[in-house]
């Protein structure tokens, strides 16, 4: 992973949100953390994280409020629900959302890392399929090759 993948860590728990932070620090990336979802967004507003690490039950703004907000407004940014109180509910809901994963407490250093390594490549790979479909010339014209292409039958 690349030193300059910037992190941003949301848990209400202490003990948890440093955990993380000393973790992912520990293999040289950036990492802000933050206690609640309000910090969270004015954190993403001042400059949006690559990966977001994020609790659901929070004061304030819950996490699948913040996650929404998140794929809203920097839908670039990977987001990974992590959770000490997991349901079918809400896994079904951060996936329909646009999570790139749904996790359960408790987590250790490996499990963190690999999630945090796991949602920047998905974003790199998201990046670069995008760029090279535009460099095609993909999109909306390809959708007319295909309507064309339909018409010939």
């Amino acid at each position: 992973m690349d030193a300059k993948t910037r992190i941003l860590v949301v848990d209400d728990d202490e003990v948890v949100r440093l955990g993380f932070v000393r973790s992912l620090t520990s293999v040289h990336r950036k990492v802000e953390a933050t206690w609640n979802g309000i910090d969270a967004l004015r954190a993403m507003e001042r400059d949006p994280f690559d990966v977001v690490l994020l609790d659901i039950r929070m004061l304030g703004a819950d996490g699948m409020t913040v996650l929404r907000t998140i794929k809203e407004k920097w839908p670039d940014s990977e987001v990974v629900i992590i959770t000490g109180y997991p349901t079918l509910e809400t896994a079904k809901e951060a996936v329909r959302l646009g999570a790139h994963d749904y996790l359960s407490k408790p987590l250790g250093p490996d499990d963190i890392i690999n999630v945090a390594d796991s949602a920047m490549q998905h974003k790199l790979w998201a990046l670069r399929k995008d760029r090279t479909n535009q460099d095609q010339g993909t999109g909306a014209s390809s959708g007319s090759r295909r309507q064309t292409s339909s018409q010939a039958y």
